[in-house]
């Protein structure tokens, strides 16, 4: 592995261990094992290379839960398919919490960061295509998903994904549950 793939690689442990706005370009250096000319070299600033290592960790979440929409369960209830699933997503928040934590603190940078909020704005496409995929299951191999109901199911499931990382940072005490969830959405649809 050359310095370049070594600076992203300790640019994610640094985003993991320190966040997004407390990590300095010596504490990247100590993590790649490379040299602070090497980070201008390959990515500019110390700015650009977090930010593609935000990119980069934010492809391994979504990796993780690509593998999360191959095994969703097969519930027949819709009510208990949505609670599983959430009970899945939230296993997979404990994994990642580092990176949800970078993720907030990195979103008052999209205003001055256009590689990052167009990054950004193609995993929110892709994430509506993805969580879709929880509930309805897996497009098959090469199709696109393309209907607008399945697409704004996705964009809700994007909603309480982003809103429920939210809470279980803020305090995961008083976040809602998969069970919560699932009660939530029964009550709002029986009402």
């Amino acid at each position: 592995m050359g310095h370049k793939d070594d600076l992203l690689d300790g640019a994610k442990r640094c985003l993991y261990e320190k966040g997004y706005a407390r990590t300095t370009a010596r504490d990247i250096v100590a993590a790649s094992g490379t040299n602070l000319a090497s980070i201008g070299y390959h990515y500019g600033s110390k700015e650009a290379l977090l930010n593609q290592a935000l990119m980069s960790a934010t492809e391994d979440f979504g990796e993780a839960l690509d593998r999360l929409v191959a095994t969703a369960p097969p519930a027949a209830d819709p009510f208990e398919r949505f609670e599983q699933i959430w009970e899945r997503v939230i296993a997979l928040y404990a994994d990642h919490r580092p990176l949800w934590s970078a993720t907030f603190e990195s979103l008052s940078q999209l205003d001055h960061a256009e590689e990052v909020r167009a990054f950004f704005a193609g995993v929110q496409g892709l994430a509506h295509t993805g969580l879709s995929e929880l509930w309805f299951g897996r497009a098959a191999e090469g199709e696109e998903v393309t209907d607008p109901a399945r697409l704004r199911v996705g964009a809700f499931l994007q909603a309480i994904l982003i809103g429920l990382m939210g809470q279980m940072l803020i305090d995961p005490a008083q976040a809602p549950t998969a069970k919560d969830l699932a009660a939530a959405l029964r009550t709002m649809v029986e009402s």
